[in-house]
This record gives structure tokens, sequence and C-alpha cells, in this order.
């Protein structure tokens, strides 16, 4: 077949030679490159066939129709003169472009891109030779991904003759499982490896290879089942006495690891086996079988995720590594960075496991090699790579100390330098370096590897005065490379200086001195440097005094500044409460009026209420059978009292009932106030006494009761001493009959304006939590049994109105900052009973001061609505009980019912123009 596929192609060849010569050199020129691309594609087609029986006859019966079609297409062209003429232009195109991508990668050679194109051209125009070269330079340069090596590995295949060949592709094979780990290039491996069966080892060789891939990727969960299966068709076409002791030991070994289609494979060894399958391989089976539940759900997640899936590759690795298998760990890795080569935190993440886990050392130095390899512009990775060499004792060049080495590290430092002044200092007006490190680096290299003192000395006079002198740790540092590689007397040079700069530790520097002076020094050296400490220290608390004067003064400042401003806040108060009771006395005697105006009214419903119950009151006689109110219309009126002394003795009736309280303020501290409670409790001191016992001993009981007798909902609590008033401050909050009870210290707001009931923080708590849209049947218990699977929690508040019910709202508070932040991140969001809950950090807005209602003028003067409508505010009916011919206008009434009153009579209206009447409009 080859010989004909040859013989075809010289036939190829002469034909072009047998046209006309008239077209000259130019003809001549295009026909040899036509006779260049298909002798290799006539070659390309005759060793595909050679390959023979390594491959499928059917696969051979596509390439040979292919390699005519293609032979017929390259010789019909010769024919066509437009066809030649377009396929010449193209080939132009392409040999330019080839010619550009060349020169591009002799300038950057590191252009991946460049690589790609200039192969894929060279490819396509048939330079083999070419091809070959363009693919080795790029492999040595970068990994290279699946699709470039199988693409490399079928037209190196396809040109392999002889054994020669056939270990030239075996190398590259080695190559392409080296890069990534990839299924289908352990498949391609495999199968071409059965090709060379008939050599000598072949049989060994093709059992290594897949032994190999199935130790590499035989796990894949999706890609692994087609190693397995090649590998068992191999074993079975092989003729030997054991073969079919492998092929079980294969079916065994696939159905104990979670693969997909496992149930077909196992339907499969049934039928090929004749002996009953054991018991140990079915529970073998059936517990792949339920890892492979545990697994579906991560891999159903990667197929329907788009590349790269890095999120979805970080979980099934969190899951791996829960896990623990270090096999299963390593391949979800390697799969991870097929698709997420080029990130660093992925590789550091792998390293990290094998350094600290496998520790194997060819398989974690192969692993930092490929890191580098795919991102050498991480510095991480170095620094790791290099580690584990170290770590695992992998000899290193020694570096001669010459010259030329030595200048080339000098004026790596310089530039270094150079471009931090340039680039860092100058656009940016900040310093790169303000530590300047890289200046310490370079003198400490120059002391201890190069022993020139000189030149380190120079680097630190720079770095002292760069704005370094003024801190302790730098002169120290210098003292201690003087200590290493210098002499005493640079040293104590370092240091006198040193005490006269340092401005944040004297103290410190100047022991250092003392210290030095009395183990190296003399006794001259001695006292010099106890009088330098001295002036020194001196200096430096007169220093500090004057700054802690004035800091002192404006402190003072400040204090005095709040308490005039707190005076005043005071005084302020002060006056609104004098206000505010002369407004309770108008009230009061509003309040007596209005009820001897109701006396006739209220008279009627109580006669009503005695006929009805038939029980007089307190004071009154019932009538006898003989007083007859129906016979006697008279004698009722002449035996009952006025409506007004009735009034005034039922109120005279109450206010004996009630006792006046009378609260002590000089028992502020051992006395609680409690407030909330139900306006409904009928024995308030009787009820909240077992409560406030139990703190300690209760003196007093003081409910507070209105004029009428009503309970008014607080009361005072005294107690014997004032550690016990303090613990009944726990009893805040407690429930009284359903409505959550507030207690609070006794306090009069007068003289501690300040002073704020608020037990809770109103500031920025991070390790607290914020829960609003909370269910109002959600209890404290359900909400803690939610929060606690993020972390400690350590209190649990749910935040109620009045009266005691819920809000749906919620403080959550966890033992630190980072179980609240996790918390935020996992809850907010979270559906709780169909209410979608938000959750954050907690931290109040501030409360803004409520603003005061402007008082509205009256021509008289200031009048407030309670003024206007009277002491109970504005009526339901606001009937008049004056004559109608009495009533006169009243600017009051005008100014409380539509707005504000007119103008007196003897006061002109000023006329307003258009534009006045354009700011009203705009005004409103």
């Amino acid at each position: 077949m080859a010989t004909a596929a040859a013989a075809s192609a010289s036939e190829a060849e002469a034909e072009p030679k047998a046209g006309p010569k008239a077209e000259g050199e130019e003809a001549e020129a295009k026909e040899a490159r036509t006779r260049r691309k298909v002798l290799s594609r006539a070659v390309a087609a005759a060793t595909y066939k050679t390959v023979g029986p390594e491959w499928d006859q059917q696969e051979e019966g596509v390439s040979e129709s292919d390699g005519d079609e293609e032979y017929a297409m390259a010789s019909s062209a010769e024919s066509s003169p437009g066809e030649y003429e377009w396929e010449y232009d193209e080939e132009e195109k392409n040999q330019l472009e080839i010619e550009r991508l060349e020169e591009q990668l002799s300038i950057n050679v590191y252009d991946y891109n460049c690589h790609v194109d200039l192969i894929r051209l060279l490819r396509l125009e048939g330079e083999l030779t070419k091809v070959r070269m363009a693919r080795q330079k790029m492999s040595e340069i970068f990994p290279l991904t699946e699709e470039l090596w199988l693409e490399w590995l079928h037209d190196e295949i396809s040109m392999a003759l002889d054994g020669l060949d056939r270990e030239h592709v075996y190398d590259l094979f080695e190559k392409a499982v080296k890069d990534y780990i990839c299924p289908n290039i352990w498949l391609e491996y495999g199968q071409y490896s059965v090709g060379g069966i008939g050599q000598k080892g072949g049989l060994e060789k093709v059992r290594s290879v897949f032994e190999r891939a199935l130790s590499s990727v035989g796990l894949h969960m999706t890609k692994g089942l087609a190693i397995w299966e090649a590998y068992r068709e191999f074993e079975s076409a092989v003729v030997e006495a054991a073969r079919l002791e492998k092929v079980h030991s294969l079916f065994r070994r696939q159905l104990a690891i979670p693969l997909y289609d496992m149930e077909a494979t196992f339907a499969e060894y049934e039928e090929w086996s004749e002996d009953p399958i054991p018991e140990s391989v079915i529970q073998n089976y059936n517990k792949a079988l339920q890892q492979l539940e545990k697994y579906k759900p991560y891999e159903e997640t990667l197929l329907q995720a788009e590349a790269p899936r890095l999120a979805e590759y970080q979980a099934y690795i969190d899951f791996e590594m829960k896990i623990g298998d270090p096999a299963r760990i390593q391949l979800i890795f390697e799969r991870a960075l097929v698709e997420n080569c080029l990130v660093p935190d992925l590789w550091i993440r792998y390293s990290q496991y094998l350094d600290r886990q496998l520790k194997v050392k060819d398989l974690v130095l192969s692993v930092h090699s490929r890191a580098v390899r795919n991102c050498p512009w991480t510095v991480a990775l170095w620094s790791r790579y290099l580690l584990a060499m170290e770590r695992h004792g992998v000899d290193h060049r020694v570096i001669s100390d010459s010259s030329k080495e030595l200048e080339e590290l000098r004026s790596a430092f310089a530039r270094a330098l150079e471009y931090l002044k340039q680039e860092v200092e100058e656009r940016f007006s900040e310093s790169g370096d303000p530590s300047c490190l890289i200046m310490q680096n370079w003198a400490r290299i120059e002391a201890r590897l190069c022993n020139n003192m000189q030149k380190a000395r120079e680097l630190w006079d720079s770095i002292m005065t760069k704005g370094n002198a003024k801190y302790a740790n730098m002169w120290l540092e210098y003292y201690n490379l003087e200590r290493a590689h210098g002499d005493t007397q640079h040293c104590r040079k370092a240091l006198h200086r040193a005490v006269q700069c340092t401005s944040d530790y004297p103290e410190h520097v100047c022991e250092v001195l003392l210290t030095m002076e009395r183990t190296e020094g003399t006794l001259e050296d001695w006292d010099i440097a106890v009088q330098k400490t001295e002036t020194r220290l001196a200096r430096v608390n007169e220093q500090r005094i004057k700054a802690a004067e004035k800091e002192a003064a404006l402190a003072q400042q400040e204090e005095e500044k709040a308490e005039q401003r707190k005076r005043a806040r005071a005084e302020k108060k002060a006056l609104k409460k004098k206000k505010t009771a002369r407004g309770l006395d108008k009230s009061r005697a509003g309040e007596d009026e209005e009820e001897e105006w109701g006396d006739d009214e209220e008279e009627q419903p109580s006669k009503r209420r005695r006929v009805e119950n038939s029980v007089p009151p307190a004071g009154e006689a019932e009538p006898g059978p003989e007083a007859d109110p129906g016979l006697s219309g008279s004698s009722a009126p002449a035996a009952a009292e006025p409506p007004s002394e009735q009034k005034e003795q039922r109120a005279a009736a109450r206010r004996r009932d009630v006792p006046k309280v009378l609260h002590d303020s000089s028992k502020d501290g051992v006395t609680v106030f409690v407030s909330n409670l139900p306006y409904g409790l009928r024995e308030p001191a009787a009820t909240l006494r077992p409560l406030f016992e139990a703190c300690g001993d209760v003196v007093e009981v003081r409910p507070i009761f209105s004029n009428r007798g009503d309970f008014r909902g607080y009361c005072y609590v005294e107690f014997k001493e004032e550690a016990v008033a303090l613990r009944a401050l726990e009893l805040d909050r407690q429930t009284v009959e359903g409505r959550p009870m507030f207690v609070s210290p006794c306090v009069d707001k007068s003289k501690n304006p300040d002073f704020k009931v608020f037990r809770y923080s109103t500031a920025l708590e991070k390790h607290k939590l914020f829960v609003s849209g909370l269910p109002f049947s959600c209890t404290k218990e359900e909400l803690e049994e939610i929060c606690k699977a993020h972390g400690t929690v350590k209190d649990i508040r749910l935040v109620t109105n009045r009266a005691g019910k819920p809000k749906g709202l919620a403080y959550v508070e966890y033992e630190n900052e980072s179980q609240a932040s996790q918390a935020v991140l996992k809850m907010d969001g979270m559906t709780i009973k169909e209410n979608v809950i938000k959750v954050a950090i907690s931290n109040p807005p501030q409360r803004k001061a409520p603003e005061k209602p402007e008082a509205r003028k009256a021509p008289g003067g200031a009048m407030v609505p309670r003024q206007i409508y009277g002491a109970r505010g504005k009526g339901r009916t606001q009937l008049s009980l004056l004559p109608r011919a009495l009533h006169r206008p009243s600017a009051t009434a005008a100014q409380a019912e539509n707005g504000p009153a007119p103008p007196p009579a003897a006061t002109e209206v000023p006329k307003m123009s258009n534009a006045d009447f354009a700011k009203l409009l705009l005004r409103k």
C-alpha cells in the first residue's frame, strides 16, 4: 500500500512537468508549491494506511477514502485555472502570516496565542518539520492543553513507520500525561500501545500503560469507565490461560469503585462469568453504589455548570477533604486544574495538601514544578517550590561568588530603588517602601555575604535620612548588624546617635547603650554614656510634661463646654416643666367647670342605675313603700339632694379611698421604678410583692392611682438595701399578666437630664446580629435552634411592643465577630415559616431629637392647641351654650379652625404683587 501511494505521488509529481513552459519561472514556482503540498498529503495518507492492524478497519477505510479524495482534489486543482489562482493567493497570505508570527515570537517568546496560531498555519500548509519544531518550542515554555496534545499525537502517529518512530510517540505520550491528567490522552495512549504488542515486551508495555491509567484516572466518575472497558477488552482478546482470572480481577476492581453506569457493568459481569458472583464482590458493589449516591449531586452540578466551574470544584474539593481519601482528593484537584490552571490559589491549596498530608517526594515536586510552569508570575508558588526542594533534600548548585554576579545583584537593587522613586514616590507622592526593606536586605547581604561593612553603613545612613532616625527599632536593627559584622567603635557611635535622635522609645535605646558600656566599655565610656542618657531622658520628660499639660488643658476646656451644655439643657427642661405645671392647673380648673356643666346630664343615668340595681349608694336611704314616686311627683325632688352636691360627694368618696402617694427622693438608691404594668391589675401591691421579695426584703410597694381611683400602670418598690434594689433591676422585661414589666432605677430626671433608661447598646456591635422579618409565631427556642448551627449563641432577645406582642425583630449575640459574620452570610435571605428574613450586623441608627411643634400665635400672644379647645381638647360636638344673639366673632376660633387669624381691622392688608403670589405657590 505504501508503494502504491508513493507511485501515485510520483505520478502526481510528474504531471505538472508535462505542462507548457511558456509561463516562465513564476509558473514553475507555483507548480513547485503545489507539488510539495500534494506530496505531503499523499505521504500522510500512505503512512496512515501503513498502521494496519493497530487501528479499526472501518477507520482505515474512511482514511483511505479521505486520502484519495484529497489527492483527487489536489490533482483537479491543477487543471482548473481559477481554483489554482485562488489557492495560490491563500498560500501567499498564509506565508506572510507565518513570517509575521515568527517575527513576533522572536520578540516575545511568551506570547501564547502566537504559538497556537503559528502551529495552526504551519499544519495547514503541510510544513510537517516546522510544525514539529514549533510544537516542541511551545511545550518547553507552556503546558499544552488536551486538544493541542491530541492533535500533535495524531499527527505523529500518522507518520510513525518503524520502531524508532513508535518510541518517539511513546515519549510524547509520557510528556502529555505529565502536563494535566486527561482521561482521553490516557485512553489514546493505551490504544496506541496495543499496536506494539508484537514487539519485544509489548504485552508488558500495554498492561503497564493501562495500570498507570487506572491509578491516574480510574476513579474519574464520568470518564474512568472508558479506561476500565478498554483494559478489559484487551485482556479478553489476549490468548492466555490466565486471562480469565485477569478479567475477573478487573471486573471486581471496577465494581468496588463508584462510577457511572455501574449497574450495566454488574449486569455484564453476571452475563460473562460462568460461576456465581462471590458475596464479597456483591458487598463491595453495594457499598460503591451508596458512595455513588453521595457523589452524584456534585457531579451533576459540574455537568450543569459552565466552564471553568471554579466554585463548583471548590465545593467538591471541600467534600472530598472531609472524607479524606487521598486518591480521590488528588483526582478532584487535578480535574479542577484542567479548567483552572491559571488560578494560583488552587495550586497553592493543592501543593499545601501534598506537603502536609502525602509528603511523597516525586509527587510533591512534580506538582510544584507544574504550578510554577502554569503560574510563573506568582511569588508564593516559587517560594513554596524552593521550600519543598529543600525539605526533600534536592541537590542544588552552589553559586560561585564571582564579581560579575555580585555586580548584577547590586545593579538589581539599584534598579529597584530607582523604580520605587520614579514610579511611586514621584507619581503618587508616597513612599513605596516606607521601612526601606529593600535597602535593609541589601545592607545585610553586603555585610554578611560580601564582608563589605563600608557599603552597609552607607546604605544605613541613607535609610536614616529618609525619616527613619526617630524610630528606635531602626537604630537597634543597625546596631545588631554592627554587633554581628562590625566593630565596637561603630556600635558605640550608632547608639550615641540613636540616643539623640530617637523620639518614640528613647528609654529602650538608652538602656541598650548602658548595657553595652557596662560589658565592653571603659569607665570613661560609661560616664559619658550615663551623662548623655540622663540629659536626654530629662529633656524627653520635660517635653512629655508640657504635652500632658497642654492635653489636660484641652480636656478641661472640653469638660467645661460639656458642663455648660448640660446646664443649659437642664435649665430649658426646668422651664418647660414650669410651663407644663401652669398648663395642668388651668386644665384642672377647666375640668371642674365641665363637671359642673355636666351634672344635669349625669343625673338621669345615675337614677336609672339605682332603680335597676335597687342598691342605694352609701349615705342615701332607700325610699319606703309609702314614698311612691309615681303618686307624689313633687316628693322625689324634695327628698333628693341637688345634683352638684351628689357629684361632689362621689368625688370626695373616691378621693378618700385613694391614698396620696408621696415619693421621698432621698430613698432613690433603694427604690426601683416599675412601669408598663396592665391597667386592669386589681391588686398591684399584692401581685408585685412576691416577685420582688425573691430579690430581698421589700419595705413597700406603692402603686400610683388616678384621681378617679384607676391604676395608672406604674408603681415604686422600696427595699431595705441598695444591693437588693440593684438585683431587682434584673427583673426587667419579665411578663406580668401577659405584658412585659419595665424595671428601671428611680432617678429624678430634672437633676439628671442625661440619664437614659434604655439598657441596650445603640452603637455598632460586630458580634451581634439584627434579624428582621421574623414570623410573629417564632419563639426564642426556635430561633436559637437555627442560629446555633453557625456558632455559639450567647443571648437572643425578641423585640416586643409595650403590650408584649412580638414585632418580628430579634437580636442574636454570638461569641465572636467571625461567627457573627459567618451567620450573616448563611442566614440572610433564609425562609422561616414562609417569611424571608433579613440578617445584618447590629448597628442601630442614631435617633433624631423629636421636633418641637411650633406654637400657633394669636394676636394676644402665644397659644397652644390645648388652650384653644379647652383642657380636654377638641370635643365631639363643639356645641356652644351661649345664645346665638350673644355670639361674637372670635379671632382665636378663626385661627384654630381655619388657620392664621385675620389681622385687626385697624391694620391695612399690604398689597401683594404677582411675584409674591408666585412665592406663596412655590412654598406650598
